[in-house]
């Protein structure tokens, strides 16, 4: 094999500590940039920008939601809250001893590609580095995007980034805009600390509850019967029409779309709240007019804060944008790994998918080490590998049309997913992730206790 040129990645969040265990277990050179002073991402509140607030909690189980290898403690509840997911990572960081391969306070202020396909890298500090690849792993929640309405609001009105506690609610009429996971927790926060609470849906959605039969409702997902999509939509919607009844009736819109054609919403918290008055649920906004806030279906309220959970524009900062090739605001990337244009350019985290991620990180991982070590080799297999990359366009919906917005543009199915990525594996005799490969590179203790 050919030397494997030192990797760059940029991130020390959940997908660039997968990256950091992987290159470790494969012997592959590597550092790791981190702006802030610990590992966690966005799930360190102290992380200027994070968007976490104090009552948000994974969506997905800590049953499918861990690292290979690495469980969540077993004292977690099914799902873990912000501190929690935190706590987490530090133990998985020191449990592996990545914070030796992570320099914190560390910014990467630039790259610039190169003509022999290496990476120069401008970092914070003033330095300049030379790196064989560059792996992008600074995740997708950082870029706030903000509604544009007619008129002008007098009020106060903010990303939800900004937001952190209930008691920013106190005394005042709330109107969160926006039906996402986050939008749906911070309603229902308004729906206990002010003073009179609404939420804006711009349509219908299918409200999932978080368990199913008392079991968390991705492991009764994950351990039932593999099923065709349109049998799986048709028996989940037996089960919530009969769990959650016509939603219209607590001024939900009904669904444009058939279940799980949009990012699923675990929530049905908000069906409570709702149900007792303590929130009202409003169509889009049509204009702003002082404090008037008025809405589609011809009703208006006076609102003293509007609260926008309105998503995040993805970005690479450091990265000229012509780098990319961009769809719907997003890189169009192969598996989204791989660039298709330049083979030294890889990233980790830049999708959205129906799944617990930290376990498909992972394997993600793998197939960016998998590939550096052939490209690094060589011959006939590398021009395979980059043949695939360049051309195999995949379906990866798994039978699922989802809907027409940018969100869902690069939107994957898990299983269709992985069911790829096999298909690679396989291609490429590379093995899968076998219970105990990361063994070796445990520490004998973990330095901290998870919060």
């Amino acid at each position: 094999m050919g030397e494997i040129g030192r990797v760059c990645v940029v991130g020390g969040g959940p997908a660039g500590l997968s990256l950091a265990r992987t290159f470790l277990r494969h012997g592959i050179p590597f550092d790791v940039y981190e702006r802030h002073s610990d590992v966690g991402g966005l799930w360190d509140q102290s992380n200027p920008g994070s968007p976490v607030y104090d009552s948000a909690h994974f969506i997905s189980s800590k049953t499918q939601s861990h690292y290979h290898d690495f469980p969540m403690p077993e004292d977690y509840p099914d799902y873990p809250s912000n501190k929690q997911i935190h706590g987490y990572m530090q133990l998985f960081a020191d449990a592996y001893g990545l914070r030796d391969h992570i320099r914190f306070n560390t910014s990467v202020e630039k790259t610039e590609l190169q003509a022999d396909g290496s990476w120069q890298v401008k970092l914070s500090t003033g330095e300049t580095k030379r790196y064989g690849s560059l792996v992008c792993a600074n995740g997708t929640n950082w870029h706030p995007v903000m509604p544009d309405y007619p008129g002008s609001f007098t009020g106060e009105m903010r990303h939800a980034v900004t937001f952190r506690s209930m008691d920013e609610f106190r005394g005042k009429r709330v109107l969160v805009i926006g039906a996402g996971n986050s939008g749906c927790d911070i309603a229902c926060d308004a729906a206990k600390g002010a003073d009179a609470a609404f939420i804006s849906l711009r349509r219908g959605y299918h409200f999932l509850p978080k368990h199913l039969f008392g079991i968390p409702a991705d492991v009764f997902a994950h351990e039932g019967p593999h099923l065709p999509m349109w049998l799986t939509q048709r028996i989940f919607g037996v089960i919530l029409r009969i769990l959650n009844g016509d939603l219209t009736r607590l001024g939900l819109q009904k669904p444009d779309h058939r279940l799980f054609e949009t990012h699923p919403i675990l929530n049905t918290q908000l069906l409570h709240y709702l149900g007792h008055g303590d929130i009202k649920a409003k169509p889009d906004v049509e204009r702003f007019e002082g404090k008037t806030v008025h809405f589609k279906d011809g009703t208006s309220e006076e609102i003293d804060l509007v609260l926008c959970a309105t998503g995040y524009t993805w970005k690479v900062p450091y990265v000229d944008p012509s780098v990319f090739t961009w769809k719907s605001g997003k890189p169009d990337l192969y598996m989204n790994l791989f660039s298709r244009e330049h083979p030294t350019l890889y990233a980790l985290g830049f999708m959205e998918t129906n799944g617990g991620a930290y376990k498909l990180f992972d394997e993600m991982a793998d197939m960016i080490a998998r590939t550096i070590m052939v490209r690094a080799k060589a011959g006939g297999a590398a021009a395979k590998l980059d043949k695939v990359i360049a051309t195999d366009r995949p379906d990866l919906t798994g039978g699922i049309r989802f809907v027409g917005s940018a969100r869902h543009a690069t939107y994957v199915e898990i299983d269709a997913y992985r069911k790829h990525m096999g298909k690679l594996r396989k291609l490429f005799g590379w093995p899968g992730l076998d219970d105990g490969c990361f063994d070796a590179l445990r520490k004998a203790a973990p330095a901290r206790e998870a919060a």
